[in-house]
């Protein structure tokens, strides 16, 4: 929201010396964002001033446009003579007001204007675009002004060129802030000034001579105001000061009556709409959509609309989309007719001020993709109250511009409600910020707001004369709530009012105290060891939001009925093409590799730990907890069967080199040996080893995944896959050939090693090694055999390492030979050759027992 400091002065007597960042300290300090403060005109310097063009001449010798004109400037240029100026625009004629900067003048910038000849001519000045004056970025054509101002006028002040502009970011629960009359009201509580508030106005009662409205959906519209006006002047146009607030304001001003609505949109909040009456059929109504129906936007696109979408509808249909955008077919029309409109200018209106549900609008607007002005209002909340207020206001300026005529009929249906009320423990602020306020503070700092408070002890200061609020009385508070608060729902809520008036600088700090003896759990322990090891063997961390969608899912060629793809919908997603919660890291990683790839890094290792969410099937609905206290265990205990089971991932995936070339030799590229690896690494750190097979799972290639395993419990549970991902899936995501990946439920492996993380024994005795090559059926598993030989050799084995596999005809068909190097040491002496050889034969006679194998070479 943009707020120009002469704007906001009309409705706060700020003192004179307060400037826009004196102002933006104080709105910072009661808790709004005050972007930038925008120095309007900074650098500007006279002359500049309203011109009358006299005289034209067109110089045809050149490739563009060039217009030598005679220009009269008064007493401006301090002889009465008129000014000779080059100008190349072509939107003015002789008879035109303009705007001329004279020699010795400073445009934005820091532009020096000077007399100087160009074009064969000299040029004593220049007449200025909107963009030259830093008005707007119009460079079409040179400002014309309208005829009633005198030649020799001072255009700065004219123009209001010289202003400061507050940019505020507006949070989502602070919608009342997206107006000059809520940022009236900030200001004037921060300076402790009072305000006049804009909205106070006579408004005329309804009645049944107004123009017919039907709502039929009162939940998503409960008010709906309409107002008439008539003979209004098409040849009108908005007067420079409305111009002047609209562009300072962000703003493009278009036509006379578009201006004011929205013009009163930002002065209070309400967003309007207005129809040309002539193009309107019948009542206007107020309803949900018709599956599959259609309506064009004042934007010139057809949108089919969803059953969910609020219309605004005339005899024929929809005519608008609710709080969203009007429809085309009731465009107001300009004089000149713009966009194909040939019923001539609009000359009757009827403005429409109505309030509408903010998750509606919100829904609306994101499913069209269609934000404007009016839903970004209707979606943070707007003051109901308003809407006859702003109705009126736009009525009395287009009978004041456009010499309308108000008609007398008032339409207004609203559905019966009462005011909001909120009990409120007196203390209950000092309890939230540690700092004692006080019945008196608490209660002056929630009527600046605009709230009602009420209390036996308010009853009793007053008997004693007004003098304040009792110290005494009643603990709790009953609050009435404004109406354009809409965010105040709760007594915290309330107590964030306070404490944000009374300034959060104010705040004492200090620091939190934890109980002695606890530190990190064994989880977050472990989640930042494997971190570590990972970010050791060159892996990058990349974190990427939990959510995903159906096509994500489709490209890694997740099957239908698949597990994965039983999502959590959320109930607003950020997204509509992510709406759920993640079953894997895998989408969002494989997407961030993607991404980094597209930017030239093709050499990619990349990791994520976190969350994921599979839904049980037991869940139950969530039910709203209490804010004004903490929940009980049973209510935490309840609201935790509403969740789905979240246990943590970690995941990685590479692309491109594994091991660059260089100097030193040749490189590698990554293969699904690294995904194995990887995961190896992870189950290293909570203390276990997996268990690796081939196996067929999506999306990895199906001759090129391993299915990880863990003891736990006496049982072999699965824990993850790694490998090479399917080349369908790679292309359908745009990967590098041969991507490959891993993810494992780190959770699991946790509980498997839970224990079994300590501290290396180095021992100072020598090693020997043993290599023993075993031929098996092609369907053994190389884990198996791994198991078998560990079991056997017992106690002196220190390390075992698969360092070959070999197929062939020496072999037979369907037949692989397996190597290992097995590693035998003792802690406490140096073991005899005979020792080590016995140790080995008991590793292969178990490995011959269990899987039968063949010691390759007897």
């Amino acid at each position: 929201m943009r707020a120009p400091l002469s704007w906001l002065r009309e409705y706060v007597d700020l003192p004179a010396s307060e400037s826009g960042r004196d102002v933006a300290a104080r709105l910072i300090s009661a808790g709004l964002e005050v972007e930038t403060v925008e120095q309007l005109g900074a650098g500007l310097k006279g002359p500049l001033v309203v011109g009358k063009v006299l005289a034209i001449e067109e110089l045809t010798e050149f490739k563009k446009p060039i217009r030598y004109c005679q220009v009269d400037v008064g007493q401006a240029n301090g002889t009465g003579e008129p000014q000779n100026i080059i100008c190349g625009a072509t939107n003015f004629a002789v008879g035109d007001k303009v705007v001329v900067v004279l020699p010795g003048a400073v445009l934005p910038g820091d532009f020096v204007i000077s007399a100087r000849k160009t074009y064969g001519h000299v040029s004593e000045g220049m007449i200025c675009s909107a963009r030259e004056l830093d008005m707007g970025d119009d460079h079409d054509g040179i400002i014309v002004l309208p005829p009633e101002h005198e030649a020799g006028t001072d255009a700065i002040e004219l123009l209001e060129l010289v202003d400061e502009v507050l940019d505020i970011a507006v949070t989502p629960d602070r919608g009342y802030c997206l107006s000059m009359r809520g940022l009236a009201r900030e200001t004037a509580t921060a300076y402790g000034l009072p305000l006049r508030d804009p909205a106070l106005l006579d408004v005329p009662a309804p009645n049944a001579h107004g123009y017919p409205v039907r709502v039929s959906d009162p939940r998503g519209c409960d008010r709906f105001t309409a107002r008439t006006v008539t003979g209004l002047r098409p040849e009108a146009r908005s007067p420079l000061w409305l111009q002047r607030r609209l562009q300072k304001g962000g703003m493009r001003p278009v036509s006379l009556a578009v201006d004011i609505a929205n013009y009163v949109m930002l002065e209070l909040g309400q967003p309007l709409h207005t129809y040309d009456r002539s193009r309107v059929q019948g009542a206007i109504g107020v309803r949900r959509a018709e599956q599959g129906e259609k309506l064009t936007t004042l934007d010139g696109v057809q949108r089919v609309l969803d059953a969910e979408d609020l219309v605004i509808t005339d005899d024929r249909g929809p005519i608008g989309l609710a709080g969203v955008m009007g429809g085309a077919n009731t465009e107001i029309a300009d004089v000149e007719a713009p966009g194909g409109i040939t019923d001539g200018p609009t000359t009757d209106v009827v403005v429409e001020a109505a309030h509408f549900d903010s998750v509606s609008i919100a829904r609306s607007a994101r499913r069209h993709k269609l934000s404007s002005e009016a839903s970004r209002r209707f979606e943070r909340g707007v003051d109901p109250e308003a809407a006859a207020a702003a109705a009126q206001r736009t009525v009395d300026l287009l009978v004041l511009l456009a010499g309308g005529t108000a008609e007398a009929g008032v339409t207004e249906i609203a559905t019966p409600s009462g005011p909001r009320t909120i009990k409120l423990a007196d203390g209950h602020p000092d309890r939230v910020a540690g700092v004692v306020y006080g019945r008196e503070t608490v209660v002056r700092r929630l009527q600046q707001v605009g709230c009602d408070v009420y209390g036996d002890a308010a009853a009793r200061s007053a008997s004693l004369g007004g003098g304040g609020w009792a110290t005494g009385g009643q603990d709790e508070l009953t609050v009435t709530v404004p109406s354009w608060r809409p965010d105040l729902t709760d007594p915290n809520d309330l107590a964030e009012e306070v404490i944000r008036l009374e300034g959060y600088e104010n705040l004492p700090s200090t620091l939190p105290k934890p109980p002695a003896g606890r530190g990190l759990t064994e989880r977050q322990r472990l989640h930042r060891r494997v971190g570590r090891a990972l970010a050791g063997a060159g892996y990058v961390e990349a974190l990427n939001y939990p959510f995903v969608g159906d096509a994500a899912l489709d490209q890694l060629g997740i099957a239908p009925g698949d597990a994965r793809r039983d999502t959590v919908k959320l109930a607003n997603p950020l997204s509509d093409e992510e709406p759920g919660l993640r079953t894997s890291l895998l989408p969002g990683l494989l997407a961030a590799l993607r991404r980094n790839h597209g930017r030239g890094a093709h050499d990619l290792a990349l990791f994520e730990t976190g969350l994921v969410f599979l839904r049980t099937g037991e869940e139950t609905p969530a039910v709203r907890l209490p804010v004004d206290r903490r929940p009980t265990d049973a209510e935490i205990a309840a609201q935790n069967t509403t969740l789905p089971r979240q246990p943590r991932h970690v995941a990685a995936v590479l692309a491109g080199a594994r091991e660059r070339d260089g100097w030193w030799g040749k490189g590698r590229p990554a293969q699904w040996a690294d995904a194995v690896e990887a995961a190896r690494t992870v189950a290293r750190q909570a203390g276990t080893e997996l268990l690796v097979e081939n196996a067929r799972f999506e999306p990895w290639h199906p001759g090129r995944c391993a299915a990880l395993h863990v003891e736990l419990d006496g049982d072999r549970v699965l824990v993850g896959h790694a490998g090479e991902l399917h080349p369908r899936a790679l292309k359908a995501l745009g990967l590098p050939d041969r991507t490959c990946a891993m993810e494992l439920d780190l959770d699991l492996v946790e509980r498997a090693g839970r224990g079994n993380v300590s501290a290396p024994h180095v021992s100072t005795f020598p090693v020997a090694t043993q290599d023993v090559a075993l031929v098996v059926d092609s369907s053994v598993p190389a884990a198996d055999v791994e198991a078998a030989l560990r079991a056997g050799a017992g106690e002196l084995l220190e390390s075992l390492r698969l360092f070959d596999v070999f197929t062939g005809e020496q072999l037979g068909e369907g037949r692989k030979s397996l190597a290992y190097a097995l590693r035998f040491r003792a802690p406490d002496r140096t073991l005899k050759a005979e020792e080590a050889s016995a140790a080995r034969d008991a590793a292969v006679a178990t490995a011959v027992e269990r899987t039968g194998a063949v010691l390759r070479g007897a």
